[in-house]
């Protein structure tokens, strides 16, 4: 065992039946008005394995293949210690065989959903494997990997959806899940399946290595540079946390209308948090890189980005002060910023919240929201960004959507669902956290485009305000569109300079009115470099923001008393 680690836990259940869940939903007695909960940190979800083999047997299967680097073969029968083909160059009949499936199979369980008058019924298989390596007090020890694996089955009748899964993959257990799913309707007539047709799809995140050929002894090095570099930058740092989290989602889908897509998920992410000391007093700060990406993207450079980062984000706390309290100019930084566009703005504009009438975007299409060099995208394309997907959840191909478009609100974020119910095509923003899970209308990346100011010339127009850089533990509800978020680092204006560090502030507003209140859009755009986790009715999925420097005219700053 390395000599660096404590100890390594690998994470799986006892023998237990398989299980299977139900879930019926409806538009007209089930509405949600609701509220959004975001983190920036690294969700370290616990992947449950409910399988129908005993953790003695799993172990001796032999399928962890390198200290951290987990891997599963189709329905946990076979022995090898990996599947046939692993990554992205494995082909439709690689995913049938990984999940130990055939089309035929998929046919017959499509065609029990349907069997008692549903309109339409899909079949969605996941296998995901997560590692997490955490430092600590200068040692790596913390160390552990998951595995889900199961698939979900949805069959949709008129406005209402039952769903239910199933953690074991034999036939029987998939049609009794089936079965379930199909209680939704009850009708004499059933449609006929349909032969499945395999379309083309991008690539948008490529990587050199899958993350399964990645032992833990190749990250381990990684860990203990950012926390060899981060104490060797500043004498007050007493305390580096690095963890490492990296997560492989093999995902196969069907539906009864013939449609089959399969897609090789990579993410990645590289956390460091650090607290330093002067003269008694203590600060807390972090930086994180993530997304769709290999081991290669971490270089030397990122490496040393990241831990110079997280120290000056820390350090400059020494010096922070707060800014007077109330209505303020607030200067949005390019960047990671974005999450405030993403929450006051986007959650808005998902359509399961319009077609409910809970939005506050809900009578505003078409309509002018913002002054004309505004432009607002939700995006799925971007390549190897943390919210980038090269097939939705319900196997509809992703896109760029513009939300707003010229200060004009252009569209909404559909489903399946949502795109019947307002005559249109689903824009790819149908996910779901896990086949435990039915899909939803989610974001990806969000982003503003860029408009025609500069970054200088911005700030030399505020008097006195708040430049904004990073932000934390932001919320919305999403019927008001009211948010708060915590300014996590950032600085006063004042005289049209930056000036002092900021924190321990608040900012509170009103998406459609601080959208109303922008006035200026710079020429700087940049996509967020670290790991957000958007949570919406109790499920998480993996999303990224961008923006350029934009400048709010008032935004109500919760500081100190004038």
């Amino acid at each position: 065992m390395s000599p660096f680690i404590s100890f390594l836990l690998f994470r799986a259940k006892q023998q237990q039946p398989s299980l299977s869940w139900m879930t019926i939903t409806s538009l007209s007695t089930n509405p949600w008005m609701g509220q959004s909960i975001d983190s920036d940190y690294p969700a370290q979800q616990s992947l449950k394995m409910k399988t129908n083999i005993n953790r003695r047997d799993f172990l001796k299967a032999g399928t962890v293949t390198a200290i951290g680097a987990a891997v599963l073969p189709h329905a946990l029968t076979a022995c090898s210690t990996t599947p046939a083909k692993i990554g992205s160059n494995m082909t439709i009949h690689d995913y049938l065989e990984h999940f130990g499936v055939s089309e035929a199979l998929i046919q017959q369980i499509i065609a029990e959903g349907l069997a008692k008058g549903g309109d339409y019924c899909d079949v969605f298989f996941q296998h995901s494997i997560a590692n997490y390596i955490g430092l600590e007090d200068n040692a790596v020890n913390r160390a552990y990997s998951d595995v889900s694996f199961g698939v979900g089955i949805r069959v949709l009748k008129g406005d209402q959806t039952g769903y239910s899964f199933s953690e074991e993959v034999s036939a029987e257990a998939m049609k009794s899940a089936a079965r379930t799913a199909a209680s939704i309707a009850n009708s004499g007539t059933t449609k006929a399946t349909v032969a499945f047709t395999t379309p083309k799809l991008p690539s948008y995140y490529k990587i050199n290595t899958p993350w399964e050929k990645v032992s833990i002894n190749e990250k381990i090095p990684y860990l203990q540079q950012v926390n060899e570099k981060v104490f060797s930058l500043d004498g007050r740092v007493i305390k580096s946390n690095v963890w490492f989290n990296d997560e492989t989602s093999y995902v196969l889908f069907a539906n009864s209308e013939g449609r089959l897509t399969c897609d090789y998920q990579p993410m990645a992410q590289l956390s460091v948090s650090v607290t330093a000391e002067q003269n008694g007093q203590k600060e807390q700060n972090y930086f994180d890189y993530s997304g769709r990406r290999g081991i290669e993207f971490f270089t030397p450079e990122a490496i040393n980005t990241l831990a110079t980062e997280a120290v000056k984000r820390t350090v400059s706390l020494f010096d922070a002060v707060k800014p007077k309290a109330g209505e303020l100019p607030v200067v949005l930084a390019a960047g990671s910023s974005g999450i405030l566009l993403h929450e006051a703005i986007g959650h808005g504009m998902e359509a399961d919240f319009n077609r409910k009438g809970t939005s506050i975007f809900s009578d505003k299409m078409g309509k002018q929201v913002a002054k004309d060099f505004v432009s607002i995208v939700d995006d799925g394309t971007n390549p190897n960004i943390r919210g980038s997907i090269n097939v939705d959840d319900e196997g509809n191909d992703t896109q760029k959507t513009y939300l707003v478009e010229g200060g004009t609100m252009a569209s909404y974020l559909h489903d399946r669902i949502s795109a019947k119910h307002y005559g249109v095509k689903p824009t790819g923003n149908g996910r779901r956290e896990s086949f435990r899970h039915m899909p939803m209308p989610r974001m990806r990346n969000t982003y503003m485009e860029n408009g025609p100011h500069k970054k200088d010339e911005i700030i030399e127009s505020v008097k006195y305000g708040v430049y904004a850089e990073s932000f934390s533990n932001g919320q919305v509800m999403i019927g008001a569109g009211d948010f708060t978020f915590y300014v996590k680092s950032g600085y006063l204006i004042e005289d049209g300079k930056l000036t002092r560090p900021i924190k321990d502030i608040n900012i509170i507003g009103n998406g459609p009115k601080v959208l109303a209140d922008i006035e200026m859009v710079a020429d700087d755009l940049k996509m967020a470099e670290g790991g957000w986790t958007c949570g919406k009715n109790g499920q998480g999925v993996p999303v990224s923001q961008g923006l350029p420097t934009v400048k709010v005219s008032k935004i109500t700053v919760g500081g100190v008393n004038a």
